[in-house]
């Protein structure tokens, strides 16, 4: 965590010209906390507050989520935030060729599965014995690149995606193309935010931010190539959103 001075300073660019700046935040594990099963998530009414008066201060305020879109805007629950689901696949036109292949993928493997149309998710965070259960998944894994289908893992999960050249980097570029942003925040937590970090670094942009609300699961990378860390999502909310 930076101090607060050093902290002020990296946020003025985007503090001082809101209407010209984009705040992008992934959902789970930046907005609502991570919980044992995704349906048990919430975003906290502090932070749904939080993201209203950005909504109405701000040229564009987005979640970019793993989540299938209808359920990470029913997460989220403000008016006047973006959504884009399924780490960006939702917006490449060529995402529901694939629906039925992983639709008989999910069948022939038949484990408990986070169905999102696009893509699927395994977890394993409640498993009883996680070591055992990430064997499993990885078997799972070998399986998804034998059908032609793209795994990732993430935070105790296994994701199986189609073979397209969408992902959070993209939706980010997306998002700020559309929008003609020309300054910009990110914040993840996750092996896919790093991807949307590179989108960021992609963009030309005036200035750019990228935090990282780090955690004993997610990727080390994450911490090095961010110019923020934080430590929880209440972090995030205290620290960052309270400040833009």
């Amino acid at each position: 965590m930076a101090a607060d001075g050093s902290l002020d300073a990296l946020l003025a660019p985007l503090v001082e010209a809101p209407e010209r700046s984009a705040i992008l935040l992934d959902v789970d594990g930046v907005l609502a906390p991570i919980v044992a099963r995704p349906e048990l998530s919430a975003v906290p009414e502090a932070t749904k507050a939080e993201l209203r008066r950005l909504a109405g201060r701000y040229l564009l305020v987005a979640g970019v989520s793993g989540r299938a879109g209808d359920d990470a805007r029913r997460l989220v629950g403000v008016e006047g935030i973006d959504v884009v689901g399924n780490h960006g696949l939702e917006l490449d036109p060529a995402a529901p060729g694939f629906r039925e292949r992983l639709a008989a993928f999910r069948e022939a493997v038949g484990l408990p599965v986070e169905d999102k149309t696009l893509s699927l998710t395994y977890h394993y965070r409640e498993a009883e014995d996680e070591p055992a259960a990430r064997a499993g998944l990885e078997r799972v894994a070998a399986r998804a690149e034998e059908a032609g289908l793209v795994p990732r893992w993430g935070r105790k999960v296994l994701e199986i995606r189609p073979p397209l050249d969408a992902d959070k980097g993209r939706a980010v570029a997306a998002l700020l193309e559309r929008s003609q942003a020309k300054r910009a925040l990110y914040a993840g937590d996750d092996t896919t935010d790093l991807d949307a970090f590179g989108g960021l670094d992609a963009a030309g942009l005036e200035a750019a931010v990228r935090v990282a609300v780090a955690s004993s699961e997610g990727p080390a990378e994450l911490r090095d190539a961010a110019d923020l860390v934080v430590e929880s999502p209440e972090a995030f909310l205290a620290d960052v959103l309270r400040r833009l």
